[in-house]
């Protein structure tokens, strides 16, 4: 049986493809693809996949564009956060998921929807992924419920209402929630950004600050502004002259 697992993280696929292994009891071939030029360069020259299982949110974009360049005739489960929103929508292109963190209890329940799925993509009614894809362009729907970090051995699932800010010291992205504790999420700013949807702004290279943790703003030198903050953070956080105006406007609305 060919399996492809497309997921960014390598813990996280190492993990899945793990119990994989323990809940199918036959010889597997499964191939771990890290990004949407991977995988659409993966499809181009293979045809034979049995069984897809998909993350959502790449480093360079959403995984539905890689089936969009290359249609593929395999059944997708995906492996998600997104919120309950995009989940219908999965359902009424007849596309199973199950949701990170997940369980081997969860994996086992999409492994016996196989059989199901691999006869809806086997007709002409594929999945619309180019429909999905512009579903979840939309800053909602980008929102994720939770962000992935790395623990000594374990990978834990923290609450994106439980963060605080985000924040890049010795090219290194930290993670700070509301109670003080500090994390390490295995992706860049960016990512994040793109993650955490419009409850968290950029303000500068640096900072990726949530909303919940700004208690007002102060005006600063040559018409920039210092956020200031309900979480214990020495460093000043400061928006630029050119992003004040954006900034304001988020702030009103968020």
């Amino acid at each position: 049986m060919n399996i492809v697992i497309i997921e960014d993280e390598g813990l996280v696929a190492d993990d899945l493809e793990l119990n994989i292994r323990k809940l199918i009891d036959e010889p597997l071939d499964i191939v771990q693809i890290r990004s949407v030029k991977e995988g659409i360069a993966y499809f181009k020259n293979n045809k034979s996949t049995d069984l897809i299982f998909s993350d959502i949110q790449l480093g360079d974009g959403l995984s539905f564009e890689i089936f969009v360049a290359e249609p593929v005739t395999a059944p997708v489960i995906f492996c998600t956060a997104y919120d309950e929103y995009a989940l219908d929508a999965f359902k009424t292109n007849g596309i199973d998921y199950i949701l990170k963190p997940f369980t081997l209890q969860t994996l086992d329940n999409a492994l016996q929807k196989y059989k199901q799925l691999k006869k809806i993509f086997s007709t002409d009614q594929m999945p619309q992924f180019d429909a999905l894809m512009q579903l979840l362009a939309g800053k909602e729907t980008q929102k994720a419920a939770s962000v992935l970090v790395y623990h000594l051995d374990k990978i834990i699932p923290i609450n994106l209402d439980d963060i605080a800010m985000f924040y890049l010291a010795n090219e290194v992205t930290h993670l700070l929630t509301f109670s003080g504790k500090t994390f390490y999420p295995n992706k860049t700013l960016d990512e994040l950004e793109k993650l955490c949807g419009s409850s968290f702004f950029r303000a500068n290279r640096q900072f990726l600050v949530c909303r919940k943790a700004i208690v007002d703003v102060s005006s600063f030198f040559s018409r920039k502004l210092s956020l200031n903050l309900n979480i214990n953070f020495s460093e000043k956080v400061i928006i630029s002259k050119g992003k004040a105006a954006q900034f304001l406007s988020w702030l009103a609305k968020a």
